[in-house]
């Protein structure tokens, strides 16, 4: 086994919410249904190909008891982290901070 450092691969609240209801044991479709959803929309945010909302997040709390301040704070940093990896916004960001510096003399 290496001792190299893996990258840090953020997490997407949808991933934590999958394991959630596996660890309950309450299908999407039924949770979907129960807080009042649809059924995409549940599974868009548990793959990971939608965010959870400031308002899904205090459903989310409603129904599991996960302080809505976790599920955004969460979804914050994964926002974060991937705008981070974006290579355009790389880009411009140094390209800013070459000019900032420069600034600065």
């Amino acid at each position: 086994m290496s001792n190299e450092l893996r990258p840090y691969v953020p997490t997407h609240p949808g991933n934590v919410l999958k394991d959630e209801l596996q660890a309950r044991g309450i299908r999407q479709k039924q949770f979907a249904e129960i807080i009042s959803v649809s059924y995409t929309m549940l599974n868009e945010i548990i793959n990971c190909k939608r965010p959870v909302s400031t308002e899904m997040a205090l459903i989310l709390e409603a129904a599991l008891g996960i302080n809505a301040s976790l599920w955004n704070n969460m979804q914050s940093r994964y926002n974060l982290e991937m705008a981070r990896r974006n290579k355009d916004n790389t880009s411009k960001l140094e390209t800013i901070k070459r000019l900032c510096s420069l600034m600065a003399l």
